[in-house]
């Protein structure tokens, strides 16, 4: 392995390359919270997590996971709590309160179990 070195002043410093630099174009919305969550709140882990170079394929986990419990959580909700098409027919902002309702406790329940654990 060759290492190639930059002059700064009177020091040669490796050119070294952040292999676990993380593409925010990547990541979705939960993906990026999570990653928001570990740089303030838990800068150990972040760090374990960017020095073992698994820093990325964590927050790519995360964030299909937390898509995929999003959509099956709503589809509860809204079994649960009758919100159907007929509703949004007969009485728009009744649906759109009972769907918000629901898409904000869905959310809680991601954030409390996969982004803020």
């Amino acid at each position: 392995m060759k290492i190639s070195y930059t002059k700064f002043c009177d020091y040669n410093l490796p050119n070294l390359v952040d292999s676990a630099r993380v593409n925010l174009n990547e990541l979705g919305k939960y993906g990026r919270m999570r990653l928001r969550y570990l740089k303030q709140y838990n800068k150990a882990e972040y760090t374990i997590l960017w020095m073992s170079n698994s820093l990325r394929a964590h927050l790519m986990d995360i964030d299909k996971t937390a898509n995929e419990r999003f959509e099956l959580l709503m589809k509860k909700f809204v079994v649960q709590e009758d919100i159907t098409e007929e509703l949004k027919e007969r009485n728009q902002l009744e649906w759109i309160k009972k769907m918000n309702s629901a898409k904000n406790r869905v959310e809680e329940i991601m954030f409390k179990e996969l982004i803020f654990d």
